[in-house]
Order: structure tokens, then sequence, then C-alpha cells
């Protein structure tokens, strides 16, 4: 009962939210663009080194990211192009932030390390892939949203590590944002792998589904490079005494 009113009041606010963005951006790529404007400042509080404030930030660029959708099927907008929008946007905010962080490990300071601007930018490699995987896997199977950390997972790890660097460097609850880009440069790639072994398994069974299909429609290899062609009836005649194929494929 308790957690139906907390989605109830959660639904209301969210709502009025959606409804009050329409009336002042009625355009949702306008929130789009937007929200990619919030993550570049972030990005540059990262490079300063104010992990704390950067998360803060990155908590309302993502409110704009969230609702852009809402605000589109509110106000009748949905279009191809949003979606595409939206989506190469997100790809932008995405590699900033990570940026970031790496040229803030880059610089000149006690907190300067080689190890993390590499795990920093094998975490954009991986965020990169991630997102490149899907899309060119939907070109060759139905769907393909397979793995771990996703967009949302990573953004919720990112936030956190940086709310994590506040206080007292002794405190084993804090500055955590280390740890996040070892799990980012980790389990990133680790989805790339599941999600290319998920295509090559539903291709695979595609590919083998077709070949059936090729059989039963009585359609016949013509070459080795892979061109098939219905066989010709004379091509199924046989030699006197000699059986014909049943399927009607030529020998060899």
């Amino acid at each position: 009962m308790l957690s139906e009113r907390i989605g109830s009041a959660g639904k209301k606010v969210l709502d009025t939210l959606v409804r009050s963005l329409a009336r002042i951006f009625p355009n949702p790529n306008t929130l789009t663009f937007i929200g990619l404007l919030i993550n570049i400042g972030c990005a540059l509080l990262y490079g300063w080194g104010h992990f704390f404030i950067a998360g803060l930030v990155m908590i309302f660029a993502n409110l704009f990211d969230m609702l852009d959708g809402s605000v589109a099927r509110l106000t009748g907008r949905v279009t191809r192009f949003g979606g595409f929008f939206d989506s190469v946007l997100d790809r932008y905010s995405d590699v900033i932030v990570l940026i970031g962080i790496m040229v803030f490990y880059a610089r000149n300071t006690p907190q300067h390390s080689t190890l993390y601007v590499t795990l920093a930018g094998i975490a954009l490699l991986g965020s990169v892939l991630v997102s490149y995987t899907r899309a060119r896997a939907e070109n060759l199977i139905q769907q393909c949203k397979v793995g771990f950390l996703e967009r949302p997972e990573r953004v919720v790890l990112i936030i956190i590590g940086s709310l994590t660097e506040i206080g007292p460097e002794d405190n084993p609850f804090l500055h955590k944002m280390r740890a996040v880009l070892w799990v980012l440069a980790v389990l990133s790639h680790w989805t790339v792998v599941h999600r290319m072994y998920h295509t090559y398994l539903e291709a695979r069974r595609l590919d083998m589904g077709g070949e059936l299909d090729q059989i039963l429609t009585n359609k016949t290899p013509q070459s080795p490079g892979g061109l098939w062609e219905p066989a010709l009836p004379e091509e199924q005649a046989a030699l006197p005494g000699i059986e014909r194929p049943s399927l009607g494929y030529k020998p060899g």
C-alpha cells in the first residue's frame, strides 16, 4: 500500500513536471540540446576536480534526457528524427563527461594518474561500443538489449562515484570514483562481448532458418558464392536407372 502511494505521488510529480516543461519547451529537441549543454558544463567541472558539484549537475542534466521523450508524446511531436537526434546527443554527452574526467587525472596535480587517465579512456571506448554494437546488431537481428552496463547504469555509476568525492580521504565509504572507473572499464567491454555473442547466436539461428526455407521452397545453390536460384526442370532430370534427388538439388 505504501509503495503504491509513493508510486502514485511520484507519477503526479513527474506528470506535472512534464506538462510544465512542455509549456516552456514545446519542442522536445530543445530539451535534448539543453541536456547536452549541461553535460558540457559537467565535463568542465570534472576537469577542474569539482566532482561532487558535477555529480549534482549530472542529475539535473539527465532529468532533461529522461523527460524529452515524455514531452514529445505529450505534445504529439514524436518523430523519427527526434529519436535519432536524442541518440546522437546522448553519445556526445557520454563522451564529453568522460573526457572531463580524463582531463582531471591528466592534469599536473596531486591526483595525477596515468592509470586512471587510461581507465577513463577505456571506459569511454566501451561506452561508445556498447551503443554501437546494439545499433549494428539490430540491423541484423530483431533486438540486442542484453548486457548489464547500458547507458542508465553508466550514468548512475558516475553520479554515485562523483557524490562520494567529498570529505576526508581516510573515510572508507568516500572517494569511490576510481573504483567506478574500474567498473566502467571492465563491465562496458563485458557488455560489448555479451552483445557480440548474443548477435552471433541469433544471426546463426536466422541463417539456419533461412537455409531451411530455401530447401523447403525447392531452391538450390548456384555457385560457391552463395547465390540461389530455383532448380530448372531439365536440371532435375536424371539418367535412366538413376533415381532423381527428391528436392531438386544439382549434384556438387
